[in-house]
């Protein structure tokens, strides 16, 4: 009888180990789907609602010495995007509080100054321990040298949510290096 116990036993342990994580719906979620921002419009913004596109990931400001980034980002967007690319702006107030606004003076800005029309996060921290789970995340992926050291900070992430590679501030959303590494990630 005692044996009989043991096997039952085991047997929920395993069934319990083995379980899908709540909230996981019967999908897998990999590295960057795992993830998900409240959308600068409330709400959510599951990264996993992009699985199968390639997402570049930036953390951006208002009042930056590169905010025209903006303006490439969303050509950058337009360009790709019906092949599958996904550019997602992540406002922070991380590096000399260049982003001091709210949600609704952020988007506003946004979209009449410079058009943007691509997905913007809520604002969110991006460095150190108070970071969003996803910048502390793909700092541990690639390393603490590839984490975000200034406003307009980029991810790129592969259409399975891996983390392909963080471009610096410095590097223009036109800048052949990332336009290339983007065009290697999307179908034909």
């Amino acid at each position: 009888m005692r044996d009989w116990h043991k096997a039952a036993l085991s047997a929920v342990f395993l069934a319990i180990l083995f379980a899908p994580w709540p909230g996981a719906r019967g999908e897998t979620m990999n590295g960057a789907h795992a993830y998900h921002f409240s959308a600068i419009d409330g709400g959510e913004l599951p990264l996993g609602q992009f699985a199968g596109k390639v997402m570049l990931i930036v953390n951006t400001a208002s009042f930056c010495g590169y905010t025209p980034q903006y303006r490439a980002l969303q050509a950058l967007y337009d360009r790709f995007r019906d092949r599958g690319l996904v550019v997602i702006g992540v406002p922070s107030n991380d590096f000399g509080g260049q982003e001091p606004g709210d949600a609704g003076t952020i988007k506003t800005f946004c979209e009449t100054t410079y058009g943007i029309d691509f997905p913007l996060a809520g604002k969110s921290r991006v460095r150190g321990g108070e970071a969003h789970p996803f910048y502390r995340w793909a700092a541990a992926e690639l390393g603490g040298e590839a984490a975000p050291r200034w406003n307009f900070h980029k991810y790129l992430v592969a259409p399975d949510g891996s983390l392909v590679r963080a471009f610096a501030t410095a590097v223009e959303p036109d800048d052949p290096s990332l336009v290339r590494a983007i065009e290697a990630l999307l179908p034909g």
